[in-house]
């Protein structure tokens, strides 16, 4: 129940949220679709539009359907024009003039289908973050270890310097990663803070005292500590265009691979202090290659090919000067420095 709850909450704010440009229908749509189990409400729509981020106001378009978030696997949508208007609605149709009644749900875990999948995200919601140097360097770090450890894991106990005025009692050790660098102007627009355990505070003080939860990493002097943060929701993501032209770069792919595909995650080198917000969607264009032309002289010059539209993500975490993104489409391979702008 809490999860219909959330993805319904989630779903109006992106209704009203959702932009009035004119729908731009897939034109190879089917004119109807059967929800099946692992499903997204983001390949849904891509199915009937261009742009999935304009899913609400097809639906929109059908004053008849009161609940459009609760679609559930085996629903089957069908698409059709009214008065000249696509609308996408849960009968055929010739029967649009039926009034849909509510239904029973057989299971009670059965889930609504979700607007990403939140399992390609869900890890990186809390950890790694980005900070600061500044950040780094007023944290609290590792001094020591109870019973003269070289190294802590798991139930073990540590020394910090200094927890005197505790704002809370979970503490999550960070180690600093690689900076994040801007590729146009080379500044540092943060560090990443990886993830080594969770901690708990057991006695305030300079040293303090903690006791580590769960690690994912040994934990070791010098790590830092910060209060540990509530997980963000997992379903709370209203698809939509900036409202300002955007332009920024992929500065990193996480996970180690080096062509960016579907549902990898990415940082761009744009933040809360650029405009970007939770929900934000942006088209990500692959750079295009310089190619010697030796045609018209023999010294040659160098032209540059075209940027070419590779696919489109969105952005599920912020930070001041970068976030992460989620690529919801991939129609060709993209990579590290390809360019994201508004759509």
């Amino acid at each position: 129940m809490l999860l219909r709850t959330a993805l319904g909450i989630a779903f109006s704010l992106w209704v009203a949220a959702a932009r009035a440009d004119e729908l731009q229908i897939n034109p190879n749509h089917p004119d109807q679709y059967t929800v099946v189990k692992g499903d997204t409400l983001w390949d849904i729509s891509g199915k009937f539009l261009q742009h999935p981020w304009q899913w609400p106001e097809l639906w929109h378009n059908n004053p008849q359907v009161k609940d459009p978030h609760w679609i559930y696997p085996g629903d089957t949508l069908y698409f059709s024009y009214v008065d000249g208007k696509p609308r996408l609605s849960l009968t055929p149709g010739d029967a649009v003039e039926e009034k849909v009644l509510p239904r029973v749900r057989e299971s009670s875990i059965e889930q609504a289908v979700r607007m990403v999948p939140s399992d390609a995200i869900i890890q990186f919601l809390n950890s790694p973050k980005v900070v600061t140097a500044e950040e780094l360097q007023r944290a609290p770090y590792v001094i020591g270890f109870v019973g003269e450890h070289l190294i802590a894991g798991a139930g073990d106990g540590i020394y910090v310097r200094a927890i005197e005025e505790p704002e809370g009692l979970g503490y999550t050790i960070y180690r600093q990663g690689k900076p994040y660098v801007s590729p146009v102007t080379k500044e540092i627009l943060g560090y990443e803070a990886q993830f080594i355990a969770d901690t708990t505070l057991q006695q305030p003080g300079d040293p303090a005292t903690l006791v580590i939860n769960k690690s994912d990493l040994e934990v070791q002097r010098g790590d830092r500590l910060m209060l540990t943060s509530e997980g963000e929701l997992a379903l709370n993501y209203f698809p939509r265009p900036p409202k300002e032209q955007i332009i920024g770069s992929i500065i990193r792919v996480m996970g180690g691979v080096s062509q960016i595909g579907q549902h990898d995650v990415v940082v761009i080198d744009k933040g809360t202090a650029d405009g970007i917000e939770v929900g934000h969607v942006f088209d990500v264009y692959r750079r295009g290659n310089f190619v010697l032309d030796r045609y018209q002289s023999p010294e040659g010059v160098v032209v540059k090919m075209p940027d070419e539209i590779a696919g489109e993500l969105m952005v599920f975490r912020t930070f001041e000067r970068v976030s992460y993104a989620l690529v919801m489409k991939a129609s060709a391979a993209m990579h590290t420095l390809d360019r994201v702008q508004t759509p």
